[in-house]
Parts: C-alpha cells; sequence; structure tokens
C-alpha cells in the first residue's frame, strides 16, 4: 500500500559535544502510515523523536513536513503545526473531567448579554461524546474526573483530542508500557482507526509483537543509523531483532549461510 508522503527525515545527525548520537538518519512516514520505530536502549530513538517534535534542533540535515522545509524550534511550535507526542504518563490533568480536558486551552465560550463569557458546557460535551463515539471508545461518564480513568481510557482520550483537533503526526513513546493485555489491544485497535484517519503514526515500542501487530512498516536504529526500513509484510521478528542487535540475519548473510538464518 503506498501512503502520501506526510515527514521526510533525509541524512539527520546529532552530536552531543563529542558524542554523535544520530549519524545520518532517513526515511519517511506517510499519511495514515503507521511506523515501529525499533531499536536497543541508547539507539538514538528519543533523540530522534524530540527533533521532530521540537524538543531538540538537529546538528544537519533536513526535515520537510506536509510539504515545508523546516525544523521546529519548540515543542509549541511542533504541537501547532499538528505533531503531538503521547508519552506514557501522558499529558492530562488528572483532577480534571474528561470534557475538561478534551477541550483544555479551546473552550467553546459564548458572550451571555454580549458581555459575560459562559461556558458552552452541554455542546462541549456533545461534541466529546461524538468523538469518543466515531473512535469505539466507552467512558462511563464523560463528567468523571480524568484520575479515575484507567491508563487505557486515559490514552484514548489523548489519541482522540489529539485527532478531533486537527493533528496531523502522533509520536508514541511506549504508549503500552503499563497496560494491560486487554488496554494494550484496545490501545493497538485504536492507532489503527487513527491511522485510518490520513493521521502518520510513528510509535516506539520494545515489544516485537506490537509493532507486528499495528506497524505497516518497521524502521530500525542502532547506534545511530537505520539498521533497516521494512514493510512489516516483508519480514518477520527474527530478521528484526537481527537487525537490532547487529547478527547478520539480513538477506545478503543468508545467502552467505549453507542453513540459513539462526531461529
Amino acid at each position: 500500500m503506498s501512503f502520501p508522503t506526510l515527514l521526510e527525515l533525509d541524512d539527520i545527525r546529532m552530536n552531543f559535544g563529542a558524542i554523535e548520537a544520530l549519524k545520518g538518519v532517513s526515511f519517511k512516514v506517510g499519511r495514515g502510515e503507521v511506523v515501529a520505530l525499533l531499536g536497543d536502549n541508547g539507539a538514538g530513538k528519543s533523540t530522534l523523536v524530540k527533533i521532530i517534535s521540537g524538543g531538540l534542533k538537529a546538528s544537519a540535515g533536513r526535515m520537510v513536513f506536509d510539504g515545508a522545509e523546516r525544523f521546529f524550534p519548540t515543542p509549541a511550535e511542533a504541537k501547532a503545526q499538528g505533531i503531538e507526542t503521547v508519552y506514557q504518563d501522558l499529558s492530562l490533568c488528572t483532577n480534571v473531567d474528561v470534557v475538561g480536558n478534551f477541550f483544555m486551552g479551546r473552550e467553546m465560550v459564548k458572550k451571555w448579554l454580549g458581555l459575560i463569557p459562559v461556558l458552552q458546557e452541554k455542546e462541549m460535551e456533545q461534541v466529546v461524546a461524538q468523538a469518543l463515539k466515531n473512535a469505539g471508545t466507552r467512558i462511563p461518564s464523560l463528567r468523571t474526573n480524568v484520575e479515575n480513568l484507567s491508563g487505557g481510557q486515559r490514552q484514548a482520550i489523548e489519541l482522540n483530542r489529539f485527532a478531533h483537533w486537527g493533528g496531523k503526526l502522533v509520536l508514541l513513546d511506549e504508549p503500552f508500557a503499563a497496560l494491560g493485555v486487554e488496554q494494550t489491544r484496545r490501545g493497538l485497535d485504536l492507532i489503527k482507526r487513527i491511522a485510518a484517519q490520513g493521521i502518520g503514526v510513528i510509535i516506539i515500542t520494545h515489544i516485537m509483537q506490537q509493532a507486528f501487530q499495528v506497524a505497516d512498516r518497521i524502521v530500525v536504529i542502532r547506534q545511530g543509523r537505520v539498521a533497516g526500513d521494512v514493510p512489516t509484510k516483508q519480514t518477520s521478528p527474527d530478521e528484526v531483532v537481527g537487525l537490532i542487535t547487529g547478527e547478520a540475519l539480513t538477506s545478503q548473510a543468508q545467502e552467505t549461510r549453507p542453513n540459513g538464518p539462526l531461529h
């Protein structure tokens, strides 16, 4: 399946003094495409995500997002242009209800008598209910404070909020690390629904099964370089593990081994 390009990274490099964290990373993410970013600890994944989302400025290289070549100076600017990073601990206000979190900073207000601002509570609740319904997310009461919801429900609120307000690219950093099996399954389904809306998704995960369940393509980062960039249907867990660890499990190595790859 072909995806129109949303994000293109070209020869991205990042130096921290004498340490070269990224050594020329290049790959693309399409609109509606889910890309799993895999690699060992210290491979450079988090550094790359920070560059995409405005948390770091690359030492060299080129980034094109939504047709424009640029790096974002701050995370706020990246967010304003449609890039959201969702971490394991999320960014919701736990002592605020679902509706309040969904509309945080975007509250619907009407002037009473043309002077006094009044929140349009009913209208806001209707918008949230429809957005969650469209995404197949069920929450018993939209007036429940987020602190009383499960991890999966909180994650659903954040992702649906992002999609509703015109997000274009979401970066998910170990999003299911604290979730149970059923919540993780629902989270993976939600990612597919988000992507179906034309939103690009980059998911960082250490769990191979999750990558193969949800990703259209797998990009492996090893020691600051792209060690592999393959469609998920054209690779295997063994090959991906080989790329992550540096073992010779690529097609070239398979040709030199009389017995094929090790299992």
